[in-house]
């Protein structure tokens, strides 16, 4: 074994004991905030259109099959992933999850019927909404919902 522990590369080594080190609720935490970022997050939409949410649905793997509704987030992500904080966020139902102080320029795209399987043609509805979030180690996993500014 020390032989071989040897004869490694020494950056493989390090990348190995990394991985050794590395708690696992952490890794599946930054798995579930990518897949977050994958299906709720757009920093700068090209149109809030009709044809913008049947592109993006389809650019994201969004329509295999047709998902019915969808809520992207515009703006920057720093500010999505402080609602996950007290200083951008309050909890919400007891405190599983977070809702925004602020609001947030949203696009929904809502399937327009049909069959579920594509091509998906979707009509976007665009708003500022209060997003309501699940958060793990301070990162955002999951959109509840949104809440339309009064």
């Amino acid at each position: 074994m020390v032989m071989f522990l040897k004869a490694m590369d020494p950056f493989l080594l390090l990348f190995i004991l990394g991985l050794w080190l590395v708690p696992p609720s952490l890794t599946e935490a930054n798995a579930r905030e990518k897949h977050f970022l994958i299906q709720h997050y757009d920093s700068k939409p090209k149109g809030r259109d009709d044809k913008y949410c049947t592109a993006i649905m389809r650019q994201r793997g969004l329509t295999q099959p047709c998902k019915d509704m969808n809520t992207f987030i515009h703006g920057d992500y720093p500010s999505i992933k402080a609602v996950c904080g007290d200083k951008a966020g309050n909890p919400y139902e007891g405190g599983r999850l977070r809702i925004s102080k602020s609001r947030f320029q949203v696009t929904n795209c809502e399937h327009r019927g049909g069959s579920t399987k594509p091509p998906c043609k979707y009509r976007a509805t665009s708003d500022f909404r209060y997003i309501i979030i699940a958060c793990e180690n301070n990162l955002p996993v999951h959109l509840d919902q949104t809440i339309i500014a009064k």
